[in-house]
């Protein structure tokens, strides 16, 4: 005989109800009664995880088993005629779940499962609802960590090795999502564009070095063979790029308002705008330059028709400064960079122990007068005057030292310190913003004393970016639909998922 259609009467939920009724019965008994309300709480989850499995077990049994509602081609052209019940698991965050669904195959080729489809399952054991809790968690904290976390709060035992995959699979749509966007509408934000960037190191094992660091670890020679001294973990790290892009409503300022608001005052404004849909991002892989583009691209959405100042606030790094004024030449843009206060008040800070004992008050007020005189748009005469004041003092050579350093500072980087005219058109000017994504991306997660791997490192950022700009929902609704077209969608011809047949509340079987 031929392959025979058999219909059998079940009730999906029986097992569910079974559980329900023997948590009902659990709460009515002696053993709860003598249970703290702590203890209860602990007894009635567990005993819920397990409910809850058993629903979804109970609802994939009612949508089985997948029957093709149309003809099954491949992408490949190749028809599935032949049918087979196929079964696999399903690790969700309440344990392990059994799909039994129709598979469509033909010699030679691989099987399709329309229900799999239809219910976007991973090509992997793990859910993308298990995925997703490793990722927040992974973002949060060590990998370690992650693992005892979801085993707390959700039952479910995953491995260290595969958090660190579902991780980096978790990540793999951050470009394409960004590169998506469609530019947004931000008519009402303010009217100044800001775009900043910084480094941070990141201890790396050895193979994911840049090649030049890597061979200048290969030569220096270990004190310790358990750990790395002081100075060792210089050719142990690689780059990370990190990038900001926001809006900000214009804030004129004067410079008195500025000194002001410098330690030792620390007079906050309760006036001064926040920064608005800013996004952070940074990554070991790409090199600053192409950071740096993305960012370009970034604001390009925010303001495609050139309307707003753009502003870039930077460090002083000469080949972030180069690249800057390569890309607005590309991208067409009046770009204002603006060099950050606070670098500039160190180099002043630095220079004054050429005059003045280091815990002087001599020595603040020194500073505060030279750079209230930079924020005035003076940097060249502040330059000139406390070089001539060396030279009549005549400055020992260690001292006077600082104090050419700090002068040729002002005068190199000059064109940057036009702060009368940034504070004027209410431009901000110090890269606050930039040194905190610094600490949250790279600081806060990468510097535990791990080393990671390149693939490793880059995914978490990624996710910690995400977290940062506020964009992880609209992300991972955005690479749950990128996993349906890569894992489901791809595989059947014209992209055309063959929808299924609805199942009525019998369990079907093929012999």
């Amino acid at each position: 005989m031929g392959a025979a259609l058999a219909v059998v009467e079940r009730d999906s939920f029986a097992a569910a109800d079974a559980c329900y009724g023997g948590m009902v019965s659990f709460l009515k008994s002696g053993e709860a009664k003598e249970q703290t309300e702590s203890q209860l709480e602990r007894s009635v989850e567990g005993r819920i995880r397990e409910l809850a499995r058993e629903l979804i077990q109970a609802h994939l049994l009612e949508r089985g088993p997948g029957e093709a509602a149309g003809e099954v081609s491949g992408a490949d052209g190749v028809v599935r005629e032949r049918k087979r019940v196929h079964e696999r698991g399903v690790e969700t965050i309440f344990g392990e779940v059994r799909v039994s669904r129709l598979g469509y195959g033909a010699d030679g080729v691989e099987s399709l499962h329309p229900l799999d489809a239809e219910l976007n399952l991973p090509q992997e054991l793990y859910s993308l609802e298990l995925r997703r809790r490793a990722a927040e968690e992974a973002a949060k904290q060590s990998f370690d960590e992650t693992v005892l976390s979801l085993e707390q709060r959700t039952g479910t035992s995953v491995g260290k090795r595969q958090v660190e995959e579902l991780v980096q699979r978790a990540a793999v749509d951050f470009d394409a999502f960004y590169a998506a966007q469609t530019p947004e509408e931000l008519a009402g934000t303010g009217s100044v564009l800001v775009i900043s960037a910084d480094g941070k190191g990141v201890v790396m094992v050895p193979r994911d070095l840049r090649e030049a660091t890597r061979k200048a670890a290969e030569k220096r020679s270990h004190k310790l063979d358990k750990r790395l001294t002081k100075g060792e973990k210089r050719n142990r790290k690689r780059m990370a790029t990190v990038a900001t892009v926001y809006t900000v409503p214009p804030y004129p300022r004067t410079p008195e308002q500025v000194v002001r608001g410098l330690a030792p005052h620390h007079e906050r404004d309760p006036a001064r705008p926040r920064p608005e849909h800013k996004r952070v991002w940074a990554s070991l892989e790409k090199d600053p330059d192409q950071v740096l583009e993305e960012a370009f691209r970034e604001a390009e959405h925010r303001d495609p028709d050139r309307k707003k100042s753009w502003v870039a606030l930077v460090d002083g790094n000469k080949t972030q400064l180069e690249i800057l004024e390569d890309l607005a030449g590309l991208h067409d843009v009046e770009l204002s960079v603006v060099l950050d206060i606070m670098h500039v008040a160190e180099y002043l800070w630095d220079a004054a122990l050429g005059f003045h004992p280091e815990a002087s008050k001599q020595r603040e007020e020194w500073v505060s007068k030279r750079l209230l005189e930079v924020l005035r748009g003076r940097a060249s005469w502040v330059a000139a005057g406390m070089r001539r004041s060396a030279t009549r003092r005549r400055l020992r050579a260690k001292r006077r030292k600082l104090v050419d350093k700090c002068a040729d500072y002002l005068l190199v980087y000059k064109a940057y310190l036009r702060y009368d005219q940034y504070l004027a058109k209410g431009f901000p000017i110090a890269t606050g913003v930039i040194e905190g994504a610094c600490r949250h991306l790279v600081c806060d997660r990468m510097d535990a004393g791990a080393r990671w791997s390149l693939a490793e490192a880059e995914a978490v950022l990624r996710l910690r970016a995400l977290r940062s700009s506020g964009d992880f929902e609209e992300y991972w609704a955005y690479h749950e639909q990128q996993e349906h077209q890569r894992n489901h969608v791809a595989h059947y011809a014209h992209g055309q998922v063959v929808p299924v047949r609805r199942a009525s509340s019998l369990l079907r079987s093929v012999k």
